[in-house]
């Protein structure tokens, strides 16, 4: 286990750099500073007061204390890693003296394979044996630890004491430097994996939940890396349920984080199968940062037949696990050895409840060994993204578009307005943007009344001056074939761009080529500012189309954007493109297509599909045989377009793409985003990782998020009427709901009564790789 504290770094170790041979030994810690809890080199120690009446004589530079079964001591070592065979240490020296009958003790080393804060610790361990009641001294070569890293160590465990009475003291503690002396050993130094070389036994360590040096990683239960998946899928990174059922005011995943604000007797389970942790896991574990005062309760459920529905509860609370809080962030762990009677080969669950106060976690996971550490947050590296620039042009004239000195229309005359009034404010010809990161609003600033061939400015370039933040997408919008806004769709489709990258240096403004908006700009209908991803304002002065960039801007290449269809574009085709649902009434929808006679594609979330625990693979493998088309609809259900970065939208992509590969052995080109989020940076990374990629959008939608449970459910057959009537022939629905599903043989019939001929969404996007009608 890392023990967070106070890193205040040795001065010779500030170097993260090649270091020079040592000339003495290193004194790692003589105890002088015990009071504070930090060791000779300023680093965090403690016994978390696992011993007894642990105190330290910083005369005689020594530590005692009493010990017991769960007794353990530990030193860390300054962040990321000491490297102390590359600096010319060999091995570790420290003195002992045991209490009578005291013969062993095991030290564990815990090391990485790289010295980085994110590389994952590894633990190896020794028993030391021969211990009397004189003071001896110990040393142990790192090769005497199989599979060690003596060039990246994180710290040092002293534990399994085999004696439980009297005192036992550890004195001086160094890393011995080449051949300087740190006293000759006069006791037994014994692997916990291999033969003494000497006939005398070694000891095992006295827990019950260890591992073998090498045998064991820490097993990951939740690294809150989604919000969806948890608080919409209702997984945890297992893939096992995990919720609050409802009872928390909130939860918010961020960064690697969840918090969680409380209402009465609120509670927050996670589902661990069930695991086995006998002669693995020791414990489980997490970073904590909560107010002083803060408590609450932690369960572990087991159960002897792994049946999560009839456990045993094995209860402790906060107080009772040594847990104190101060406001910072500390790594907390939850050693099973402190319940009494746990049935380590069968836990079932986690759960944590009667909290007091609001309560952030960090990643939870199962340790190996007696101790744990934090468990690695992985780095997500950005993707590359083109940074190649295209020479200016110059445009015909300038036209102002917005300059915001009506609430109601703009410098044109024509309407500007959002899709939440609360979301911005017009003031002093300014308009603020306060969208709090949510990429599913957008505003709007019109061109005309109807169509506007906007063509004559092909080489001139939208202007936008701005302050705050440039992390939304700005969108020319296209008008349908007829011009008509009583027809679906409306508008017919739009292309996007990040206005980040359009940005100069200042932040102030933003110059995007017209011609970077791929759409039939002779139908244009107008701008609109959308996905935004972060909760920083915008503010807004001036809106126009410019003749050229000011000299030394920069202007950026365009990147490719998946298109965006609202329609089908083979003529008198209909398409029902079904969103993923409850497995229990899939059956049902294929009873309906097939009755039908007709093919439907469906879109799926990947991480569903490897969840063991559902049918969900096996109902659509059989759709799959029976002709039906499978497509991607992410991997945990975000809006996409609010991802904080890059590295995130790919994730949901490339999981999603893998999982229905692995399970379906199917490969796609259609993508439709959750909750219909939009934006230019999820549109450009679909381009990037499938190639020829379509963005499958809706125009008939039969609300059966707004109606399906309500006492109306009716309602989802106006609404499927309402589309059609307006020439909508691209449908979103879930059959997430009996009522949905109910009127799907209803929903056919009326696509049929309009004489369109139905199938699949690659079909009547006339692929040329989809099946022959």
């Amino acid at each position: 286990m890392l023990f967070p504290g106070a890193f205040f770094l040795a001065a010779s170790l500030l170097s993260s750099g090649a270091q020079a041979a040592c000339s003495q030994d290193l004194v790692i810690d003589d105890y002088s500073r015990y009071s504070t809890n930090t060791n000779s080199l300023g680093v965090w120690t403690s016994d978390d007061g696992s011993c007894t009446a642990l105190r330290a004589d910083t005369e005689n530079k020594k530590i005692n204390f009493g010990s017991n079964a769960n007794c353990y001591f530990y030193t860390n070592f300054p962040d990321p890693c000491l490297k102390a065979s590359t600096e010319g240490y060999n091995g570790l020296s420290f003195s002992v003296k045991a209490p009578a009958g005291g013969a062993s003790m095991l030290v564990e080393i815990q090391t990485t394979s790289t010295c980085s804060a994110s590389a994952v610790v590894k633990s190896s361990y020794f028993t030391v044996s021969g211990l009397t009641t004189n003071t001896q001294t110990v040393n142990i070569p790192f090769t005497q630890w199989a599979g060690a890293n003596a060039a990246s160590i994180k710290s040092f465990v002293f534990a399994s004491f085999s004696t439980t009475s009297g005192t036992w003291e550890i004195g001086p503690t160094n890393l011995v430097c080449g051949t300087a002396s740190g006293g000759s050993s006069s006791v037994k130094v014994t692997s916990t994996t291999k033969p003494s070389s000497t006939s005398e036994a070694s000891t095992s360590p006295s827990r019950t939940t260890s591992a073998a040096p090498g045998s064991c990683t820490d097993l990951l239960i939740d690294d809150w890396s989604s919000q969806s998946r948890l608080t919409f899928l209702f997984y945890n990174a297992m893939l096992l349920p995990s919720s609050d059922d409802g009872t928390m005011s909130s939860i918010v995943v961020a960064e690697n984080h969840v918090t969680l604000t409380k209402k009465d007797s609120s509670y927050f389970y996670s589902m661990l199968g069930c695991t086995s942790a006998t002669d693995k896991y020791g414990g489980i574990g997490m970073t904590i940062k909560a107010a002083a005062g803060t408590t609450f309760q932690v369960e572990l459920q087991t159960s002897a037949s792994c049946d999560s529905g009839n456990p045993t509860s094995n209860v402790l609370s906060s107080a009772q696990l040594g847990w104190t809080f101060s406001g910072t962030e500390v790594y907390y762990s939850i050693p099973f050895s402190k319940f009494s009677g746990l049935d380590v080969g069968h836990i079932t669950a986690i759960v944590l409840s009667n909290f007091n106060q609001v309560v952030t976690f960090g990643p939870l996971a199962f340790y190996c060994g007696i101790t744990g550490s934090p468990y690695p947050i992985p780095s997500s590296s950005q993707p590359a993204v083109p940074t190649s620039t295209v020479p200016a042009t110059s445009g015909p004239n300038s036209i102002v578009i917005d300059a915001f000195a009506n609430t109601n229309a703009n410098a044109l005359g024509f309407w500007h307005g959002g899709d939440d009034p609360t979301t911005y404010t017009i003031s002093a010809g300014k308009i603020t943007f306060a969208m709090k990161g949510n990429a599913d609003l957008s505003w709007y600033t019109q061109l005309s009344g109807s169509c506007s061939d906007f063509t004559a400015n092909d080489n001139g370039y939208l202007h936008i001056a701005y302050t705050g933040s440039s992390a939304f997408s700005v969108a020319l919008q296209q008008h349908n074939p007829t011009c008509n806004a009583q027809l679906a769709p409306y508008p017919q489709t739009w292309d996007d761009v990040e206005a980040g990258r359009y940005s100069n240096n200042a932040k102030t403004d933003i110059y995007i080529p017209m011609t970077h908006f791929k759409i039939d700009r002779k139908k244009s209908i107008g701008f609109s500012f959308k996905g935004f991803y972060s909760s920083a304002t915008t503010t807004v002065s001036k809106i126009e189309i410019v003749e050229t960039v000011p000299a030394g801007f920069s202007v950026p290449s365009k990147l490719e954007t998946a298109p965006l269809y609202f329609a089908c574009t083979r003529p008198n085709s209909f398409a029902f493109a079904i969103d993923d649902g409850d497995p229990a009434l899939a059956q049902q929808v294929l009873q309906a297509v097939n009755a039908a006679d007709i093919k439907v594609s469906f879109f799926t979330v990947g991480a569903p599909l490897l969840d063991s625990g559902n049918n969900l693979t096996n109902v659509y493998k059989e759709m799959v045989g029976r002709g039906h088309q499978m497509a991607y609809h992410s991997f945990t259900h975000p809006p996409m377009e609010g991802l904080p970065d890059l590295a995130a939208i790919d994730s949901e992509l490339t999981q999603a793409v893998d999982a229905v590969q692995k399970t379906l052995s199917v490969k796609s080109k259609y993508f439709r985003p959750p909750f219909g989020t939009e934006g230019a940076r999820i549109r450009q990374r679909l381009a990037a990782i499938i190639p020829d990629s379509k963005f499958i959008g809706w125009s008939v939608d039969v609300e059966d998020y707004l109606w399906a449970l309500s006492s109306t459910p009716e309602k989802q057959l106006d609404a499927f009427k309402r589309d059609l009537a307006r020439g909508g022939n691209l449908v979103v629905m879930h059959y997430l709901y009996p009522t949905t599903v109910q009127y799907l043989p209803q929903f056919i019939a009326l696509a049929k009564a309009t004489g369109k001929q139905l199938m699949r969404v690659d079909q009547c996007m006339e692929d040329p790789e989809a099946p022959p009608l």
